[in-house]
């Protein structure tokens, strides 16, 4: 059975849902997860976990991730891009000094009030079906990092390239509305590409087309200890092997920390955090 990470250069006008459903037929595994959703008009970097490598998509999802966005200034949406219905239309007369000035507000901790128009939760209930409904309900605001922000380019007085980098749970949309609200003019997004996620850049994603044409899919996976290569690794055998294989900590003379835990034969077996020279299974990924 297939196990191992896919990275996917997402296509405009698929769910991310939808990517799964497609590597579910073409790698016959019902197991299959991903890494941060993009909406349906975002293109570009979508990680994606099958069979035992599902196991991994609760760390892959805290990560940084990197965007390239336009910023349509001078108009206002109900969904915060030009997907949506245009609210307000206001003549921009703010340039990109101002801008630039602006954007330094956006830069750090910021608190963002997330979107009618997205599936998160209020009182049991995702904001976008009631957004469907014509009812629009109060949304805390929720502390996101912008890491880094700038200005690419310039298509025009009211068009603008920017690149994000940003922690989980940052909406782009959000933030073009409000820079375009910041510059007095109001704003949205009119595009959105993905450029990095889990650790992941579009150097590793390949299309689904791609991956249909392949004589071989399943040559394509990455394995899921690619994910947490940035920590050491271990090789154990012997009582700690039979221990681990067991979910039991078991005695390894190492430094405090986590670890990539390997069996004799370098079979990956779990993520271990090691503590005064006992190894506990913060994730097992042998197979069973």
């Amino acid at each position: 059975m297939p196990n191992g990470i896919i990275v996917i250069d997402k296509p405009q006008g698929w769910t991310s849902m939808d990517v799964c459903a497609k590597l579910r037929g073409v790698f016959h595994e019902k197991r299959v997860g991903h890494a941060g959703t993009l909406d349906p008009m975002a293109t570009g970097v979508l990680p994606v976990f099958l069979g035992r490598a599902t196991r991994a998509v609760e760390f892959a999802d805290k990560s940084d991730k990197e965007y390239i966005a336009e910023l349509k200034l001078g108009v206002i949406t109900n969904t915060q891009d030009t997907s949506g219905e245009t609210l307000e239309e206001r003549p921009v007369q703010a340039g990109r000094e101002q801008l630039e000035e602006v954007l330094e507000q956006f830069r750090g901790e910021i608190l963002q009030i997330p979107p009618m128009y997205s599936a998160i939760k209020i009182n049991g209930k995702k904001l976008y079906e009631l957004a469907r409904k014509g009812r629009e309900v109060e949304r805390p605001a929720r502390a996101v990092n912008i890491k880094s922000l700038e200005i690419l380019g310039q298509q025009g007085v009211d068009l603008y390239t920017i690149k994000a980098r940003c922690t989980k749970g940052t909406y782009i949309r959000t933030l073009c509305h409000d820079i375009g609200q910041a510059m007095g003019c109001g704003g949205c997004m009119a595009s959105l590409r993905r450029t990095m996620a889990a650790g992941f850049t579009l150097e590793d994603a390949v299309t689904l087309e791609e991956i249909q044409a392949a004589a071989d899919p399943a040559a394509l996976l990455l394995p899921v200890d690619d994910y947490f290569k940035a920590l050491p690794a271990c090789t154990i055998r012997g009582k700690a092997l039979f221990r681990a294989k067991n979910g039991n900590p078991f005695l390894w003379e190492l430094p405090d920390g986590d670890y990539r835990v390997y069996g004799p034969e370098g079979e990956f077996l779990l993520l271990g955090r090691c503590e005064g020279g006992v190894v506990a299974t913060i994730k097992s990924f042998f197979e069973v």
